[in-house]
């Protein structure tokens, strides 16, 4: 299992990344057991929210180079998480990087402690953070968006706030989250879900308009001859042939 078994506690439901061998890398099976645990909540009214977080000192490196998803996989999985009729809050203790970027854009709430750090590395692999702009960039102040898509640098909790790449940044994520949960176990099932369909709106009509465009880019992007040679050079720990 790459999910560690749902954790239940007065309505919320965590669901732990749970593959440190590969920092939470987004393979085809991590996907699919998220989907599929999303899919339990959903259908399940004892849940009144759910918390995504991670163990390791990585929340998610992205898609795992070696064993990746489907691009159209990975897409109904974000898109699962924004139209889950229930909050879906991250808390992220540890590093993020390109397409864990697009899981934590997908997640209504996050919170994100000292340790953490991003990246939008797809560029320095000789691809684009596709399909991940279907949430992420509604909610990216467009500045940052095009220095962080355009660099690959790295950026820490605070600036993640600013920008709007998480909720908020806190020294104790736990303590953070508390008056948080508290708000969403007093709110009714049928309030959570009506305010969440005004707020991700929006998003999901990111997904409903660019989400076949998107998918078709990553995957041209994905078979080409730079992107085999930066994703190579990634695994080999070296720089690819195009760095000055």
């Amino acid at each position: 299992m790459t999910l560690a078994p749902p954790a239940r506690d007065r309505g919320i439901t965590t669901l732990t990344l749970d593959s440190p061998v590969n920092r939470n890398a987004l393979s085809a099976r991590l996907v699919g057991e998220l989907t599929e645990a999303l899919a339990g909540c959903a259908a399940d009214d004892t849940v009144r929210a759910v918390v995504l977080t991670h163990t390791g000192n990585t929340f998610c490196a992205g898609a795992d180079l070696t064993a990746p998803p489907e691009p159209a996989a990975f897409v109904a999985l974000m898109r699962a998480v924004v139209a889950l009729p229930k909050p879906v809050v991250a808390r992220v203790t540890g590093h993020v990087r390109a397409g864990g970027l697009g899981l934590l854009g997908a997640c209504d709430i996050s919170v994100a402690g000292p340790e953490s750090s991003f990246a939008l590395t797809e560029s320095r692999l000789g691809l684009a953070p596709a399909v991940i702009s279907l949430p992420l960039l509604p909610r990216l102040d467009p500045r940052a968006a095009t220095r962080y898509y355009l660099t690959g640098e790295r950026f820490d909790a605070e600036e993640a706030a600013r920008t709007g790449a998480v909720t908020m940044a806190a020294e104790d994520v736990d303590k953070a989250l508390v008056p948080v949960l508290d708000g969403l176990r007093r709110a009714s099932p049928q309030g959570l879900k009506a305010s969440k369909e005004l707020v991700t709106a929006t998003v999901l009509k990111s997904f409903d308009s660019h989400a076949e465009d998107l998918i078709a880019r990553s995957a041209a992007l994905f078979a080409s001859d730079e992107a085999r040679e930066g994703m190579t050079a990634f695994l080999e720990r070296r720089d690819p042939a195009w760095v000055l």
